[in-house]
Parts: C-alpha cells; sequence; structure tokens
C-alpha cells in the first residue's frame, strides 16, 4: 500500500491534472465561442452592407407601423448574387444573436449590434434608390450611410469589448449605451428624412418607371388588391 506521503502526491497529482484539464477544456470553450462570434458577425456585415440592386417586389406597404424603405416602395433590395438582403439578414441576425448569447454576451448588447446591422442595411436601400432617382433633395444618402456605419462599428466595439474583457467592460457598458441612444436616435430622424424625400409619390413612381418600364411586375399589385 503507498505511503501517507506517496497518497498525498497521487491524489494532489490527480486534483492539479483535473483542474488543468478543466481550465484548458473551458479555454478552448471560450475560443470557439468567440470564433463563431466572428464569423457571425462578419456574415452580417456582408449581407448589411451587401445591396447591389433593387427590383420590383410585393405592393407598397402603408398599413405596418414598423417598414422599411423597402416596404414603403414596394421594392426588393437584393444582394450580388439575388438573394433577398433583408430576409438574409433576418436570418444571419437570428444566428448573430444566438451566437452572443452563448458566449454571455447580456442581450442589450447583442440587441444595439443587431440592430445597427439592420440600420445600415436600411442606409444601403436608400442609398441605391437615391441613385436610381440620380440623387434626390433632402435625401442625404450619403452621409446616412457613413452615419449608420459609425454606429455599427461603435455597437460592434462594445460586444467585442464585453466578449473579450466582460468584467473590465462592465465598468464602462452603462455609459457606453447612453451614448448609444443618442446616436441611434439622431441616426432614426436621419432616416426619416430619407424615407420621406424617397417615398414622396413623383419619386416612387419615377423609381417604379425605371424598374419596371412596361408595368408588367406592377400589374400583379392590381391582380393581388383584386377580391
Amino acid at each position: 500500500m503507498p505511503g501517507l506521503v506517496e497518497l498525498a502526491y497521487t491524489t494532489g497529482g490527480g486534483v492539479v491534472g483535473a483542474a488543468l484539464t478543466n481550465y484548458f477544456t473551458k479555454v478552448q470553450e471560450r475560443r470557439q465561442l468567440r470564433a463563431e462570434v466572428y464569423r457571425r458577425l462578419e456574415a452580417a456585415r456582408a449581407v448589411s452592407g451587401g445591396v447591389r440592386e433593387i427590383r420590383i417586389g410585393l405592393p407598397p406597404n402603408t398599413l405596418t407601423s414598423r417598414k422599411t424603405l423597402a416596404d414603403a416602395l414596394g421594392i426588393v433590395a437584393v444582394l450580388e448574387d439575388g438573394t433577398d438582403a433583408h430576409r438574409a439578414l433576418r436570418e444571419a441576425l437570428s444566428e448573430l444573436l444566438t451566437a452572443v448569447l452563448v458566449a454571455g454576451i447580456p442581450r442589450r448588447v447583442a440587441d444595439f449590434a443587431a440592430g445597427a446591422h439592420e440600420r445600415v442595411l436600411e442606409a444601403a436601400t436608400a442609398t441605391t434608390v437615391d441613385r436610381r432617382l440620380g440623387g434626390v433633395p433632402g435625401a442625404n444618402a450619403e452621409q446616412l450611410t457613413q452615419a449608420a456605419q459609425s454606429y455599427r462599428a461603435e455597437t460592434t466595439g462594445l460586444l467585442l469589448a464585453v466578449l473579450w474583457h466582460p468584467w473590465r467592460a462592465r465598468l464602462r457598458t452603462r455609459g457606453r449605451i447612453r451614448k448609444l441612444r443618442v446616436a441611434v436616435h439622431a441616426l432614426h430622424l436621419q432616416q426619416e428624412e430619407a424615407v420621406a424625400a424617397l417615398t414622396r409619390a413623383e419619386q416612387a413612381e419615377t423609381l417604379h418607371r425605371r424598374l419596371d418600364p412596361d408595368g408588367t411586375l406592377r400589374e400583379t399589385w392590381i391582380e393581388d388588391r383584386l377580391p
């Protein structure tokens, strides 16, 4: 039988070994969780800033309280491969939110980051519409895009700070969120101005004629409204 010294050494070695194994397992898990957050962030970024064109979509929706510019104009913002950008972003943000919550990031931080991508997509859609119309007074699409991208950078910075240094970031999170609320309010007002300028009746009619010269696609709108 082992003596007391040998027994203590063996037991202690087992405890230390188990502790080290547990530690390295947790480190590996954290690395994997962080890597997954980065992957999902990049996927959302690629979608929100990846609008390449617009086309006629479903009939304009004036009833929904929270509608996008695309809804209001009856268009679809599409990515390079023809995918509906808004649908793709919803999927990307769902996966991003899952990744950040599993990584232990507070929901309010995650919501700001996700909302910023929605703002960038809205700005990208406005820029594309404005370009199609040849520049609409009051839309200020370029300034809107710059503001949206700046806001996205700030929200992403907060999310990554919490991801890498949760305890250190906790001390500054409340103050940074207060600043983000001010920034998003200003951005919201800019977006409202852009939407108002781009959805005026004459602008909408011009856009629809350019996207659908012979009116074939818009005929489906009439058919959809028939009883």
